[in-house]
């Protein structure tokens, strides 16, 4: 499930990847700004991934590495964003920890900890490392 999550968000994240996740899904992002943010159901979640949408950002998940754990339902994924800026064509690269809980086929809960400031940085002028 985790894999079929990056290769949509690799796509082009649409309000389908929703289709992911369990009606009642939580997805903790303790990173993002400001204070963290919460998303609560299917809904929310097809509404957050109709805004990323909307963000000039490429996303390729590379260096994938997939952890299982003690619970044969949690998977913790590591993973780089090679990412794009799609008006300035500035390149960076975000890390990215998530710990997924699936049940019955479907993503119930995640906290995504992804480096919200690189990609916030390389859509402003400096970028997040000056490349591109």
């Amino acid at each position: 499930m985790v894999r079929r999550l990056l290769e949509g968000i690799a796509a082009g994240p649409t309000p389908a990847l929703s289709d992911l996740y369990d009606a009642d899904a939580v997805v903790e992002l303790p990173f993002a700004r400001p204070g963290g943010l919460r998303l609560e159901g299917r809904p929310a979640i097809s509404e957050h991934f109709a805004r990323a949408a909307q963000v000039p950002l490429r996303l390729l998940p590379v260096d994938v590495t997939l952890h299982l754990t003690a619970d044969p339902d949690v998977v913790i994924a590591e993973y780089q964003y090679d990412g794009t800026a799609i008006a300035t064509g500035r390149s960076f690269v975000a890390s990215n920890v998530q710990i997924v809980h699936v049940r019955n086929g479907l993503i119930v809960s995640s906290r995504d900890f992804h480096d919200h400031a690189a990609m916030a940085s390389a859509l402003t002028a400096g970028g997040a490392d000056g490349a591109g």
